[in-house]
């Protein structure tokens, strides 16, 4: 690699193919650009072998970044959605030899993604995945708020009673849970079929509320997630983000109007 001497912003203009460190780690996935300065002001960030702490350093693709042990690569951000089916577990690697969401999507790309939260198993429905770690954090921080959608299937009828209670707020073992909403998909006779919208990502936390008042989650399928939809993507298929969706997703502000 070589020794390496921090280049200036203002003495590398002419250079081609350099980038700021800052961006470069961006890019990579690792965190925003005002998030990798204080990195790099830190000592953090090393760029072949040396500490760089001076902001507006530029690097080439060829230096040798890395972020504590972890060598960053910049890699062009993929966005990419399935809709999972059962039996598969949300993970990049199972020690146990389970089939994982990453068998679901073998080929898509040639970059390195990782599912976005999770899905249980059991559960079906819309999963991301991304190598863009800006985008994965917003979508699993809770104060983003970001919406979230499943049609669950009930082994007996919720009765309106529950549904209000639920409504109202559930007491769990690990906390209080407020749903955004929740109504029946059918009337009449059977109400075993729910939609619930809510923004916690908690375990298990949709079928943890059911399992409060005694009532089993047969079928449990995330329907919307943070404004995608299922639409014309079948079960076990995945599709890459269309720019809209992307663009969408890089608008998410948290409460507070932060990004």
């Amino acid at each position: 690699m070589g020794n390496f001497r921090p280049r200036k912003a203002a003495e590398e203009k002419q250079d081609d193919g350099l980038i700021r460190l800052n961006k470069f780690i961006s890019t990579s996935g690792v965190c925003s650009r005002r998030e990798a300065d204080k990195l790099i002001e830190a000592g953090a960030v090393r760029v072949n072998g040396k500490v760089v702490t001076e902001l507006g350093t530029k690097v080439a693709p060829t230096d040798k970044i890395q972020y504590g042990d972890q060598t960053i690569r910049m890699e062009k951000p993929v966005y990419i959605l399935l809709n999972k089916p059962k039996g598969y577990i949300t993970t990049a690697d199972d020690p146990e030899k389970r089939e994982t969401v990453m068998e679901l999507i073998r080929g898509a790309c040639k970059e390195r993604v990782y599912p976005v939260g999770r899905l249980d198993r059991n559960t079906m429905g819309l999963l991301l995945f991304t190598n863009d770690g800006i985008i994965a954090k917003k979508l699993t921080h809770p104060r983003y708020g970001v919406r979230k959608i499943y049609h669950v299937f009930l082994d007996q009828p919720l009765n309106r009673a529950d549904l209000q209670k639920i409504r109202d707020g559930v007491e769990l073992e690990d906390g209080f849970i407020k749903v955004d909403h929740i109504e029946y998909v059918t009337e009449g006779a059977d109400r075993k079929q729910v939609g619930i919208e809510i923004h916690s990502g908690k375990n298990r936390i949709v079928r943890r509320i059911f399992e409060k008042f005694e009532y089993k989650v047969t079928k449990l399928d995330r329907v919307v997630f943070a404004g995608l939809t299922k639409k014309n993507l079948p079960r076990g298929k995945w599709r890459f983000l269309e720019e809209k969706e992307i663009n969408m997703l890089k608008m998410i502000r948290n409460p507070k109007g932060s990004r």
